[in-house]
């Protein structure tokens, strides 16, 4: 563990669940809030001994090793989020071993990329893919919830953040499945919220930009160094964000001990990074939101490094 002053680890004690930490927002987030002190449990179903679904080389131990190598403490439980069993035992070993702690759930599965078909109306795509990717960008964080929140509400404090894909005023997104995933995620983060208020726990919603994921680097076919190549091939990827952008607004929340004035709303990462004042790992300040928007309302003269 690496050796960092007390006043840059206002996390220092506290115990997260990251669900979906093997690669991308996921993986982000659990080394953001290991960097701030934090012990982190994190999920997922690529292993060192197995792949997922997925198929991709990332683990959930390299991204506990990260976490720890942070200056947290990076602990790795393999866990199908869809499967009762396994996350009611992930909870139950939670409690075990932090005697009833848990101050951070970041309620982060999608799994939903193979699944996703862009240019196909609804009737037309497969309702069993369809309900699928239903049952795991969604059921997922509702069954992994259940089991969490009583830790929270007996100590009564703590936060969950849903991440999803857009804010509450997000118009369609594409394609039915996929909005239907994201927006319900939204709405979800609302309702827990309802729930968790009166016990001192707080719910929201909370959207990257354009993130420059591994999948997404591979997409392009660059790498982290190299990435500023794939904007040939996609201007708006001159606004894409690390994973460590989306970490440091969960950890910027989870810092803020009047986090309860975001309860049931629907945030974002260039939102946060105005209130709070951190960075992207390159110390800029993406702002995917009013770069986007500039963009629809007139055709040329928007310069990314103005959003930045």
């Amino acid at each position: 563990m690496t050796d960092t002053p007390e006043t840059d680890r206002p996390l220092a004690g506290q115990v997260a669940l990251v669900s979906g930490a093997t690669r991308g927002g996921g993986r982000g987030t659990a080394v953001q809030l290991g960097a701030a002190g934090a012990t982190v449990y994190v999920t997922g179903r690529s292993t060192a001994a197995a792949r997922s679904p997925m198929n991709r080389p990332e683990t959930i131990e390299e991204t506990a090793e990260l976490v720890t190598a942070a200056g947290g403490h990076g602990i790795a439980v393999p866990t199908d989020h869809l499967d009762v069993a396994q996350v009611r035992d992930l909870v139950a070993r939670i409690g075990r071993e932090q005697d009833g702690r848990l101050d951070i759930l970041v309620n982060n599965v999608w799994g939903g990329d193979p699944l996703t078909v862009w240019d196909k109306p609804l009737w037309e795509q497969s309702l069993e893919d369809g309900l699928h990717l239903q049952r795991q960008a969604v059921h997922t964080h509702i069954i992994t919830s259940w089991h969490a929140l009583p830790l929270m509400v007996a100590r009564r404090r703590g936060l969950v953040v849903e991440v999803t894909d857009g804010t509450a005023d997000q118009d369609y997104r594409g394609t039915f499945f996929y909005d239907l995933a994201k927006a319900s995620l939204i709405r979800a983060a609302l309702a827990q919220a309802g729930d968790l208020r009166p016990h001192g726990v707080t719910a929201l919603a909370l959207t990257p930009g354009f993130l420059r994921s591994e999948a997404m680097l591979d997409h392009f076919g660059v790498t982290e160094a190299t990435w500023r190549d794939g904007v040939s091939q996609d201007p708006y990827f001159a606004m894409s964000e690390t994973p460590a952008y989306l970490g440091r607004a969960v950890t910027a929340l989870a810092a803020d001990p009047r986090v309860d004035r975001w309860s049931g709303r629907s945030l974002s990462t260039w939102q946060l990074a105005k209130e709070y004042g951190f960075t992207d790992a390159d110390g800029s300040r993406p702002d995917w939101g009013g770069y986007f928007a500039a963009t629809q309302s007139r055709s040329e003269g928007v310069a990314p490094e103005d959003y930045r």
